[in-house]
């Protein structure tokens, strides 16, 4: 027992300071973007939001997200605090009037640029070899909202003379995963999904085989996937929060805390973790949004 004592010292140590009960609400909920992917935002986020309850003092509660628009609809009404969004759902956020910030946004390698890229992919047997060839064909993309598997594809296609929704067959499966999975499947042509999924999820999970699928097209760099704030939480709160989701958000830090063991993949895209970012990194979403035409870019509201 007196082993035990000079341990829980330090742990007391390490945890910051009680908020004052009049900022710091009884529960925060954390939600994000659906992935129509095997792996659940509870499993995904956890190491981060066990970090966030021990640097607020406050019960975090992850809601599973079941569309693009819950989560859209949630940070604008109040109803979820944190949110793990998409570059073009977060875009649309702040376009129907969340008041949100975007805190800090995933990247792949410590010291490397918050950045993704998306992939339009086909599988052996389909004769596509390039975007030409996508008239007429069953093409499979992941949500109207995904940035990389329908906004930057649209834009791509539109820029060759296709129309995504006349010229090809479309096909929305609700997700990366569900998109990878059916253009392997051979139940759609083609498909668009973020890099990460295509090259690495399913591979190693084994879902699919290595050298199954052959890319078509590779997006410019998409900015990273951010985690943004509600502005109208309590001030000491919400500085606490965006403290940590800046500075201990990372896979080095997470793994060294005992939140997370071996190779601690944080966020979606198996990143290594989160670096600061502010609004302007999204002007390019913005810009494919108006390329393709915000009706596009917002299905609905």
């Amino acid at each position: 027992m007196k082993r035990l004592i000079p341990l829980l010292l330090l742990l007391a140590a390490c945890s910051p300071p009680p908020l004052e009960a009049a900022s710091a609400p009884e529960t925060l909920v954390f939600s994000g973007i659906p992935t129509a992917s095997s792996i659940t935002t509870q499993q995904t986020f956890l190491p981060i939001v066990n970090m966030l309850r021990r640097e607020t003092g406050v019960e975090i509660r992850v809601q599973e997200p079941t569309t693009y628009e819950a989560l859209i609809n949630g940070m604008r009404d109040g109803s979820i605090d944190i949110g793990a969004f998409g570059p073009q759902s977060y875009v649309v956020a702040r376009e129907r009037g969340a008041r949100i910030t975007p805190i800090s946004a995933q990247v792949k390698e410590k010291g490397a640029a918050p950045s993704y890229r998306g992939f339009g992919f086909t599988h052996a047997e389909s004769g596509i070899a390039a975007l030409q060839d996508l008239r007429g064909r069953k093409v499979c993309y992941a949500d109207r909202m995904s940035t990389s598997g329908y906004l930057y594809p649209n834009a791509a296609l539109r820029e060759i003379g296709l129309d995504p929704l006349h010229d090809t067959v479309p096909v929305f499966t609700t997700g990366h995963e569900a998109t990878v999975l059916a253009v392997a499947n051979k139940q759609c042509d083609a498909g668009f999904a973020f890099d990460e999924m295509v090259d690495r999820h399913l591979v190693e999970r084994g879902q699919i085989q290595p050298g199954q699928l052959t890319k078509i097209w590779t997006s410019g760099p998409i900015p990273g996937a951010p985690l943004a704030v509600a502005d109208d939480l309590p001030e000491p709160l919400r500085q606490r929060i965006v403290s940590a989701l800046q500075t201990k958000a990372t896979a080095d830090y997470l793994r060294a805390n005992g939140f997370c063991q071996g190779e601690c993949p944080v966020g979606d895209a198996t990143a290594w973790g989160y670096a600061k970012v502010d609004d302007s990194l999204y002007e390019p979403v913005r810009a494919a949004c108006r390329r393709v035409g915000w009706e596009s870019c917002m299905p609905s509201a």
